[in-house]
């Protein structure tokens, strides 16, 4: 066995069943990968590693009903992040859903990033690109998702506005204050209707601070049709919200 093949094998044997894996999480060096391509195609011909798309791999987890491919998320890693951070996150109707905005579940999904484009084809997996607001990091992808679907509220499918106001406060309620200034600035990226829905929800919730800023970044007479009354959010009109 060469040197690249004892490390990769090293490497992949402390590696969890069905995580997915390409070249930079094997650290190899550039001018060994035509030698690393070789000991990974034996590895494949073995059985002990598969083949995900180009320069993408997997250990395939053994189950009583056959082997597992990795899930959807291990999936998607590869295109999230780049050289170990995070460019990029999941967003659209996948994301409403598991927020408990909608029951749909779309066939193709949407991958929001600042710098790059990023679509995906790969087996069942399918993805567009969308533009993201701001830069994302691993401390904010979250926020900027639920700012998304404050965005596109009105687009959600089978929505029910009632039950998404509920979503919206329980959620920044959970929120400390440093947090829920993060999220403040990231939303004066936002269209004014995220900007106002956020300052309608955090008046709601009482803040202490940092809610002037939403509010100082609004012209004072611009209306936002949400489908919201006071009856939902208390604090609707104040923000202009209809």
């Amino acid at each position: 066995m060469t040197t690249v093949s004892a490390k990769i094998m090293q490497q992949i044997q402390q590696f969890p069943e069905d995580m997915s894996f390409g070249y930079s999480e094997l650290a190899i060096a550039r001018q060994d990968f035509l030698s690393a391509a070789k000991a990974l195609e034996r590895l494949q011909k073995k059985g002990l590693i598969r083949k995900l798309a180009k320069g993408r791999f997997y250990k395939p987890k053994r189950t009583p009903f056959g082997e597992k491919k990795p899930d959807e998320q291990q999936l998607l890693k590869p295109y999230l992040y780049k050289q170990g951070k995070r460019i990029a996150y999941v967003t659209g109707d996948y994301l409403f859903n598991q927020l408990g905005l909608t029951t749909q579940v779309p066939a193709v999904l949407k991958i929001a990033s600042r710098g790059q484009r990023i679509f995906i084809n790969v087996g069942a997996i399918k993805a567009t690109a969308v533009k993201s607001y701001v830069d994302v990091t691993d401390d904010n992808y979250q926020m900027l998702g639920f700012l998304d679907a404050m965005k596109d509220l009105k687009q959600i499918p089978d929505i029910d506005i009632k039950n998404a106001v509920a979503i919206f406060k329980n959620r920044i309620r959970q929120l400390n204050q440093s947090q829920r200034q993060a999220m403040i600035d990231c939303a004066l990226a936002y269209p004014p209707r995220v900007r106002a829905l956020l300052g309608a929800v955090l008046t709601a919730l009482n803040p202490k601070k940092g809610i002037s800023k939403l509010s100082d970044s609004l012209n004072p007479l611009t209306t936002f049709d949400l489908g919201i009354d006071d009856t939902l959010l208390t604090s609707a009109l104040a923000w202009n919200i209809r």
